[in-house]
């Protein structure tokens, strides 16, 4: 057998399926003469489920734990009995013709150990980890601390990358990347396999650098390009990210540098971590934390600022007790209104959180109105303020919107232009995928692939005004696709990819995001401010049951489980109203995650009536149209079985 293919997945269904499609195709170039092996690291998005109902060629692993990447591949890689093995990751796309060019290539070296090929990322341009040097203490030094930024083509400050190597040509290198790593398994005989003291980064590092040492050269080959969704199967801007990589680098600084190489780099990487994690927390906490301080002080300036000019006219004299107090707890619920309307999302909605806004406003008005006398100071005072105080917090909203995206956000985000590159019967299949989704549609154009892939693509997205191209993978090669994207990769467009007889488009907008999935429109629950009204339905209905507890204990099925479940909701360890798992204790892939559910919208149901389709259909609809009224709704029909 010429190659064994090894994929380690988690938890990324989508990708995975996209990177299966685009494999069997290459596979068929090379008359099948090979085998693919899938490693499961505990996925529980229905991966494992996939592969075998669509992929039954597809040699699986199931692990019952997330055991790391190093332990995953050395798995298959014991059992594969290809001339060469290949890591791959799952949220990658080949060409059909790369497993060919590959085999060709190290067929004609013998002296290659490895080779990794030309990576680009969602939009087209090139993933610069394509080509790697040793990271010795200099050569990271001058990338840890951005020098290789400012120097991108040096030899010397940007080793890391290997800038000074014409990313078109063929060379000898250090490191070859882990999301495409060819390898000769007579190599892997002798020098070794995957290291697991590394859990996740720096094991290609190792294995590159231990295959030179053994004696072999590894390659860069640009004759056949990938699509790297580069970060989607971990999240690169986390703090955990921070602490596991340069961990990583300290792992293999102590194997294979002398020893007061290794302390100097093991110091640097000390150093570095603590200042990135330094600086990634003092970053999140202002972020998170200067906005609501910022309103809370205006607030309250405001609230002492109306009251000063209001008693200088009308020559008035508060009870000073009250005033602080007051005050405060108004400040308090403005803040809480506005934050429960999305005022410090990321992707607010400023109508909606001025509605909330407001609503705090009558919430104040109605309370205070409803204080004895002796707690009122001055219902002019109170009055103005709860006109005042939402203008404030739509100025603020606008401000914080406008320097943290560049857009008012008073509308909704800008409708795209959808151009749908396939045939006429898949185009009509994925335009109603994006027409029934929440991306913000314009007017979706759709175009033959032999109208369009060989046109002047920059011409066209400029006469179209088209914002996003979305390719039809059924009807159009990899190769077409990869070559498009890359030839387009300067313009302000972003490239999607539909796979055939799925429902979802896979697409990523740059180097520095993950890739994104738009499936059907099942994400309403998942909304920032659904998740808060939900938690806010949960701890409100828990205190009525339990205010009527002794009354509904009667009418349960199960009396203790109900309490128990009183306790669970409010600990925010279940959610009343849900999903339904089932017997099989699984659910459809794509689901947005949620706490277990008391009742869920099959309550009513006997078991032997809910079939998987039931299930699954259920679910994805009580995703799409979550709402407060719905929960309340079924609750009500399952007063009886709270003790689920």
């Amino acid at each position: 057998m010429k190659i064994s293919i090894v994929i380690v997945n988690y938890n990324v269904r989508y990708f995975l399926e996209q990177c299966l499609i685009s494999v069997e195709k290459a596979m068929h170039r090379i008359e099948n003469n090979g085998e693919v092996w899938v490693v499961d690291n505990n996925s529980v998005d229905g991966s494992v489920q996939l592969i075998r109902e669509k992929f039954p060629w597809v040699k699986v692993i199931a692990n019952t734990e997330n055991t790391g990447f190093s332990k995953a591949n050395n798995q298959a890689m014991r059992k594969a009995i290809g001339e060469y093995v290949l890591l791959l990751n799952p949220d990658t796309v080949i060409e059909e013709d790369t497993l060919e060019k590959v085999i060709h290539f190290m067929d004609e070296h013998p002296k290659a150990g490895g080779l990794g090929v030309k990576m680009v990322d969602g939009k087209g341009k090139f993933l610069p980890e394509s080509k790697r040097g040793l990271p010795t203490p200099a050569t990271s030094f001058y990338k840890i601390f951005g020098i290789s930024r400012l120097f991108p083509y040096s030899k010397k400050f940007n080793r890391y990358h290997l800038g000074h190597l014409d990313a078109e040509q063929t060379h000898e290198i250090e490191i070859l990347s882990g999301a495409f790593m060819m390898m000769r398994k007579s190599v892997l005989d002798k020098v070794g396999l995957l290291d697991e003291a590394f859990f996740m980064y720096g094991e290609d590092i190792d294995l590159s650098w231990r295959i030179i040492q053994g004696g072999w050269k590894n390659y860069y080959f640009p004759e056949t390009r990938i699509i790297h969704y580069k970060g989607e199967s971990t999240k690169k801007g986390s703090l955990n990210y921070v602490f596991v990589f340069y961990n990583a680098m300290v792992i293999f600084a102590k194997k294979h540098f002398s020893e007061s190489n290794a302390k100097t780099f093991g110091l640097l990487i000390q150093f570095a971590i603590w200042l990135r994690a330094s600086f990634a927390v003092i970053s999140r906490f202002v972020k998170r934390i200067a906005p609501p301080f910022l309103d809370f002080s205006f607030l309250i300036t405001g609230l002492f600022f109306t009251k000063e000019i209001y008693a200088s006219l009308q020559h008035k004299l508060f009870k000073e007790e009250l005033i602080l107090p007051s005050f405060l707890v108004f400040s308090t619920v403005w803040l809480f209104s506005a934050w429960l309307g999305g005022h410090y999302d990321r992707t607010k909605k400023i109508p909606s959180s001025l509605r909330f806004t407001l609503f705090g406003s009558l919430i104040i008005l109605l309370t205070y109105s409803l204080l004895p006398e002796s707690m009122r100071f001055s219902r002019a005072v109170v009055l103005i303020s709860c006109v005042l105080a939402p203008i404030w917090l739509l100025i603020s909203a606008l401000v914080y919107r406008y320097i943290s995206q560049g857009s008012s956000g008073w509308t909704s985000n800008k409708n795209k232009n959808y151009l749908l590159v396939g045939n006429e019967e898949e185009t009509r299949r994925v335009r109603s995928i994006i027409e029934q989704t929440s991306m913000n549609q314009g007017e979706i154009i759709s175009r033959s692939p032999e109208d369009t892939l060989h046109q002047d693509l920059e011409e066209l997205i400029r006469v179209l005004r088209i914002d996003a191209i979305v390719f039809c993978a059924k009807d159009i090669s990899a190769k077409d696709i990869i070559r498009t994207m890359s030839s387009a990769e300067s313009l302000e467009v972003e490239f999607k990819i539909a796979p055939p007889e799925t429902l979802y488009i896979i697409g990523s907008n740059s180097i520095e995001t993950t890739g994104d999935v738009h499936m059907l429109d099942i994400n309403s629950v998942d909304k920032p401010l659904n998740r808060r009204l939900k938690r806010l339905f949960d701890v409100v209905i828990s205190f009525v049951l339990l205010v009527l507890s002794p009354l509904l204990i009667f009418i349960q099925k199960k009396p203790v489980s109900f309490i128990r479940n009183l306790a669970l909701v409010l600990v925010n360890q279940k959610t009343w109203v849900g999903y339904y798992y089932g017997k099989e204790n699984t659910l459809p892939a794509g689901l947005p995650k949620m706490k277990r559910s008391v009742v869920h919208p099959l309550i009513q149901l006997p078991s032997p009536q809910v079939t998987e389709e039931l299930k699954e259909k259920f679910n994805v609809v009580y995703a799409k149209d979550y709402s407060m009224k719905q929960d309340f709704k079924l609750l009500r029909k399952g007063i009886r079985f709270l003790g689920n």
